[in-house]
């Protein structure tokens, strides 16, 4: 079965930075493209950054220049490099597939960012 487990978030202040991590079981990352989500309070989840099969990265509008995404194939692992992290930032982070995701949500990472 197919697991995604996130971690890295926590607190901490804005112009800070947090590298988060998504370790897979179930399926093999590196034959897919996967996208890093987040979805702040009140709000609907949205797609932040993404990599591609070949390795290529796109980022949505709201964070880049600050957030990295990159993989480790070794270790079936994607990660987000957050710098200059802003009050808006704050939100439960996820890991899944793109541009389709997979059912089996993790249980996220909580980043709070304080101002």
């Amino acid at each position: 079965q197919v697991q995604l487990v996130e971690s890295g978030g926590g607190l901490v202040q804005a112009g800070g930075s947090l590298r988060l991590s998504c370790a897979a079981s179930g399926i093999a990352f590196r034959f897919a493209a996967q996208g890093w989500y987040r979805q702040a309070p009140g709000k609907q989840r949205e797609l932040v950054a993404w990599i591609t099969v070949s390795g290529s990265t796109n980022y949505a509008d709201s964070v880049k220049g600050r957030f990295t995404i990159s993989r480790d194939n070794a270790k079936n692992s994607v990660y987000l490099q957050m710098n200059s992290l802003k009050p808006e930032d704050t939100a439960v982070y996820y890991c899944n597939l793109w541009p389709q995701h997979l059912d089996a949500w993790g249980q996220g990472t909580l980043v709070t960012i304080s101002s």
